[in-house]
């Protein structure tokens, strides 16, 4: 027994999905396919944060290249990983949406936006410091969290894309219209045409491609402009301070530090979301890991003029939709963000695919979240718990902000920040109601609820005892081994 133990070969394991390495124009192509994808995403916090805070366009032109130059640093530390520091999975990382509303009210409450820079410093080392306690939750994540957490980012996401495919901006005279809808119908037709072609290469980039092909016909219909590509610098690297030292306001900072904990939760979830998609272990020391790249790059992000980073949940739709999930093809879309955050004129090109044409392909990529979702959810078992109503009141609790924006303008600033975020109303929900019925199990049933009534069909040993081999059942009748019917009697018959 000695001498086996002695020849067992080392335990190496299996090569992780994510490590996987494909060539260079292909990793590239995927890349900037990444790109493509979230750039919207994440040029509008710059873009609304600097128009509350009245800056001319130049400088709103700073602030977009600065969150591409340090998102794409962001994204190369969260994939390629230095110790204690990164996930080490295909997570792109960027501007995080949730702290929008936070950052607006400190600039409009006079505090500009050297406040908010201040603001993301302190709170986002004192979210570094507190990364241990929100990397051991990985013990409440179980499929019945997981899964309705993914479920609630694709379908949190999906106004994004409706928005998208209506032109993106409400103000606009031709916001909605039949043509900017139609470009967004085109652009999802192509892709949901080219994922059908049996090449395996074009249906993996079928999002890239129904981008550059919507893009086209958008030029060829006047819906695109280029124009003002040529304007501006062509090499800029973002100054450090370029908008004067950062302030420190107590008040700021402690919203701010709010913000943090539901970037903290919703990166949480991103990482086991994408975890569960690549097929990958995902233990409590790599989610560690990860958030502790999330906190180091926020801290980092106002030295660049940069904001709060987060993961963006709608690339982990295209990694679903794609099965490219290798992580060094997300390292080479931050290093393209990198190039285009001082390079302003690619950007200005990738600026220029209209907002429609992202929206035709959100629809699939969101909606892709959704369903990986789905698919987790189908592993759950229902029977004889109370796993149905955690699925149902947790991802309705998110749908509310989604449904109903302003459901929560009357509360606390503290819980409407938290709670406006559909991400995080899901999770917080999941994980309470897992913890509630699955851990404290003290006084549960068998069947607790009505709920469970009906989620799932059980037959007793007595059903079919006097059943024989050979017999089945068809349109509604008992048939058996030689054909013949066998008569059936009501239970109360069978009582008489």
């Amino acid at each position: 027994m000695n001498t086996k133990k002695k020849t067992r070969p080392a335990e190496s394991g299996p090569a992780r999905p994510e490590d996987q390495r494909l060539s260079i124009g292909s990793t590239f192509a995927y890349g900037f396919q990444h790109v493509l994808t979230m750039y919207g995403g994440i040029i509008a916090p710059p873009l609304i944060i600097g128009a509350a805070a009245g800056m001319s366009s130049q400088d709103i032109g700073l602030l977009i290249a600065a969150c591409l130059f340090v998102g794409g640093l962001a994204t190369i530390l969260q994939t390629v990983g230095i110790p204690f520091f990164g996930s080490q999975l295909p997570l792109v990382q960027g501007v995080s949406f949730a702290g929008v509303s936070t950052m607006v009210a400190i600039v409009h409450g006079g505090g500009g936006i050297q406040a908010v820079f201040g603001s993301v410093i302190v709170a986002s080392l004192i979210g570094l410091a507190i990364t241990p306690l929100f990397s051991k939750i990985i013990k409440f994540f179980p499929p019945v969290v997981t899964g309705t957490v993914i479920t609630t980012i694709g379908l949190t996401l999906m106004p994004v894309a409706a928005n998208w495919a209506m032109g993106g901006n409400s103000a606009a005279p031709n916001y909605g219209s039949m043509a900017n809808i139609g470009l967004a119908a085109a652009t999802m037709g192509i892709v949901l045409l080219l994922s059908k072609i049996g090449n395996a290469a074009i249906s993996r980039l079928s999002i890239l491609l129904a981008m550059a092909i919507g893009t086209v016909i958008a030029l060829a219909t006047g819906m695109a402009d280029f124009s003002k590509v040529g304007q501006g610098p062509i090499v800029a690297f973002p100054t450090p301070f370029a908008f004067g030292a950062p302030t420190f306001e107590i008040a700021s900072i402690v919203s701010m530090l709010i913000v943090i904990l539901v970037t903290l939760t919703e990166t949480s979830a991103d990482i086991i979301a994408v975890g569960e998609i690549v097929g990958t272990k995902v233990d409590s020391k790599r989610i560690g890991n990860g958030l502790r790249a999330d906190m180091l790059s926020s801290a980092v992000s106002p030295l660049f003029n940069s904001f709060t980073q987060s993961a963006f949940a709608q690339n982990v739709g295209l990694v679903a939709i794609t099965g490219i999930k290798s992580r060094f093809v997300v390292s080479a879309g931050g290093l393209i963000l990198v190039v285009l955050g001082v390079l302003p004129v690619l950007g200005r090109v990738v600026a220029a695919v209209p907002t429609p044409v992202l929206g035709g392909a959100g629809v699939v990529l969101f909606g892709t979240v959704a369903a990986s979702g789905i698919r987790t959810l189908s592993k759950v078992e229902y029977r004889n718990n109370m796993n149905l109503i955690i699925v149902a009141a947790s991802i309705g609790f998110g749908m509310i902000p989604i449904a109903a924006p302003k459901f929560y303008d009357q509360f606390p600033s503290w819980f409407s920040t938290i709670f406006h975020s559909g991400i995080s109303s899901a999770a917080i929900m999941a994980i309470l109601l897992n913890v509630l019925f699955n851990h404290f199990k003290a006084g549960n049933s068998d069947n607790q609820s009505v709920f469970v009534a009906g989620t799932g069909r059980v037959v007793t040993e007595s059903d079919i005892a006097c059943l024989a081999n050979g017999d089945r059942f068809e349109n509604g009748k008992l048939i058996d081994a030689e054909g013949k019917e066998v008569p059936l009697k009501s239970s109360t018959a069978a009582e008489h």
